[in-house]
């Protein structure tokens, strides 16, 4: 099957330099995410309230648009769990803000190989019981009104972050995945020409979870978790993307959990192109569905 490549992903694909990942220019490589952010994603709009913050013992930055008991979503920045963090993604945070008027909480969490699995996903919920606890007084936030959104392997950590809150009895207002990992089988479509790698990903996963480390554990292979009772759920993928499959799996599972879902798949476009908001116009149009259903869901009874 033919396939078509947005002209601006063609354009898109130059822009960061590929280096093969090995754990010896693992330092090289995240410099060089950090590094393509102006290119790539831009500054983001003024929010009236920034402020890095200490989530339970979790470094985090907290992105408040309004004045009193604003609804927070929790966000898990994407990079393999490898790279990444507050400052690759300030820009989405900023529009998401700025855009739902929700308050984003980015939560920077530990990264593998330095810190594997469950690191990363224990980051988050601590993050998010102290959000729960003291964080929300503190900030004039609304505890009854939470998300979670995530992107890649930020995506991953956010599915399963919303069942451990459903596991604890924690209602969420809704989920949001862009084009996330899900699924550790590492069972690829042939689509490495168009940015993330087969190879990447399979790096990513043994930084993360490592020989050793049972990956059919629900905390890492979330399609094996029992899905029902899970919140609204908005999930963006991408056609040219390696985890396009893995993520409309983990959709259509959670349609048929019972679970308000929807599915959108972005043609011509490549892994991750909503955080790339200087460089793709479809960036602006996935961030609209993302913005709208947090609108929605702080409206709902």
């Amino acid at each position: 099957m033919d396939l078509w490549l947005h002209p601006q992903a063609r354009a898109a694909l130059g822009v960061q330099a590929r280096v093969p990942l090995t754990r010896d220019n693992l330092a090289d490589v995240r410099h060089s995410m950090v590094g393509a952010v102006p290119a790539e994603v831009g500054r983001g709009p003024e929010i009236p309230d920034v402020a890095d913050v200490d989530a339970g013992g979790v470094p985090a930055r907290l992105y408040r648009p309004g004045p009193d008991r604003t609804p927070v979503v929790v966000y898990a920045h994407g990079g393999g769990w490898v790279m990444g963090g507050l400052d690759t993604h300030d820009g989405l945070c900023r529009r998401i803000a700025a855009e739902s008027g929700w308050a984003v909480l980015a939560v920077d969490y530990r990264l593998a190989p330095e810190h594997p699995y469950p690191a990363a996903i224990d980051d988050m919920s601590t993050a998010m019981a102290w959000l729960r606890d003291t964080g929300a007084t503190a900030f004039a936030l609304d505890p009854r009104r939470v998300a979670v959104a995530g992107d890649s392997a930020g995506g991953h950590l956010a599915a399963v972050l919303a069942r451990r809150c459903r596991d604890g009895g924690v209602d969420l207002a809704g989920q949001l995945l862009i084009c996330p990992v899900i699924d550790p089988a590492a069972d690829y479509p042939a689509l490495d020409e168009y940015g993330l790698h087969r190879d990447e990903m399979r790096f990513f996963w043994d930084a993360y979870a490592p020989p050793g480390i049972d990956r059919a554990d629900i905390d890492l292979d979330p399609l094996r978790a029992d899905l029902a009772g899970l919140p609204p759920t908005v999930v963006i993928t991408a056609e040219l993307d390696v985890l396009r499959d893995e993520g409309e799996r983990y959709a259509a599972r959670l349609g048929q959990a019972g679970v308000p879902v929807v599915a959108v798949r972005y043609q011509g476009l490549v892994h991750n192109f909503p955080r790339k908001l200087a460089l793709f116009d479809a960036a602006d149009h996935a961030l609209a569905q993302l913005t709208l259903a947090l609108r929605r869901w702080s409206a709902a009874p």
